[in-house]
């Protein structure tokens, strides 16, 4: 939950916790044949102490809602398989139920626009997972928050948006052509946002609502309002940040990868502590392709979300085969020392936060 101050809670208790993304711990059963159940994951994970995960709680292909739009109690049966193998294994849960922008409108058949639409069939597609999902598990100490979707933010009012449009694969259930319909304005996004979050409280009125974004890019104020590449002041950055998370969004949302995103960390962190929403930072991680520099670019972001206070932080990407030639991290492969890491913040963060009197 967030109090009144604006501090993220965990059980009515200031909380500061790095877990991971497990993508497609729910994707994964979903696909045909369907991949192993994250089960072992999950024991994996709770046995180093990592205490939540964020994952997709839907499909990210058209496709991969077929088994919902036709058989909703075997689909709801998966996830349910998911939501019970968290709470054995003690393992947070921040479900992202919209992951890919393109998706629902691809689904329901209208361009991506319509997010902006609140009378849309995208919107009322929405709603209606909204409320079936958050119904169904709102009552699971499992769930840490709920989340709308991934980087919305980023595509938002691109002055090239015309070659940057989502791909169209028709076996996958996309569309056979795109146009300027298609193409993301921040106004439409931030009302997707709300009526998200609406939807939310009118069945969870207690846990954290996290957008999903990215930061916004250092031209994203200059992209909205002049729809040019033009760099943002400061001023302007922090607000198009506070604006990409509307109320009654209640936290803001960033991202850890890039020179670009370290500078901005703790300006984050000023807007958050301005208007009283604290700060996801939803993924950070280094790739493969920074070769032997990589661990330690990546300690270099562990002592950063440190020292700037982040209250809660996400690995990218654990248990992900999809990605194993540049982002993976497992306990078993050659990139587990990062997971290493994360567990060694996890200790001394539940450390620092026991009271002096109390250790």
């Amino acid at each position: 939950t967030v109090s009144p101050e604006g501090r993220l809670l965990l059980d009515g208790r200031p909380v500061r916790a790095a877990g991971v993304n497990y993508y497609n711990a729910f994707v994964r059963t979903l696909s045909s044949p369907p991949r192993p159940h994250p089960e072992e994951g999950f024991r994996k994970l709770s046995e180093r102490g990592i205490p939540f995960l964020r994952f997709s709680a839907g499909g990210y292909w058209p496709v991969e809602w077929e088994l919902y739009r036709t058989n909703r109690e075997s689909y709801f049966q998966k996830l349910d398989s998911l939501v019970r193998s968290a709470e054995s294994n003690h393992l947070g849960l921040i479900p992202s139920l919209f992951w890919n922008l393109a998706t629902i409108p691809d689904v329901v058949g209208e361009p991506i626009g319509s997010w902006g639409n609140s009378s849309s069939r995208t919107v009322e597609y929405m709603r209606e997972y909204t409320r079936l999902v958050v119904s169904r598990y709102r009552l699971s100490p499992a769930i840490w928050a709920w989340e709308f979707g991934n980087e919305y933010n980023l595509p938002a009012d691109l002055p090239n948006a015309a070659e940057h449009r989502p791909p169209i694969v028709p076996t996958l259930g996309t569309p056979t052509r795109r146009g300027a319909s298609d193409d993301l304005t921040h106004a439409q996004f931030r009302s997707a946002l709300v009526e998200f979050t609406r939807e939310v409280r009118r069945w969870d009125s207690e846990r954290a609502v996290f957008s999903g974004n990215a930061f916004p890019r250092a031209s994203a104020w200059h992209q909205m309002q002049e729809h040019g590449w033009g760099r943002d002041t400061s001023e302007q950055w922090d607000s198009m940040l506070a604006a990409d998370n509307p109320d009654p969004v209640n936290t803001l949302s960033g991202r850890l990868y890039s020179p670009e995103d370290a500078s901005r960390i703790r300006e984050a962190m000023t807007v958050s502590m301005q208007i009283r929403k604290p700060l996801f930072v939803g993924e950070f991680g280094v790739s493969r392709e920074k070769g032997q520099a990589a661990m330690s670019l990546f300690r270099e972001q562990i002592a950063l979300l440190d020292a700037a206070g982040i209250p809660l932080a996400a690995l990218w990407v654990y248990d992900f085969d999809d990605q194993e030639g540049d982002w993976n991290v497992t306990s078993a492969n050659n990139r587990s020392a990062m997971l290493d890491a994360v567990v060694e913040l996890n200790s001394q963060w539940r450390t620092n936060a026991v009271p002096q009197q109390d250790r």
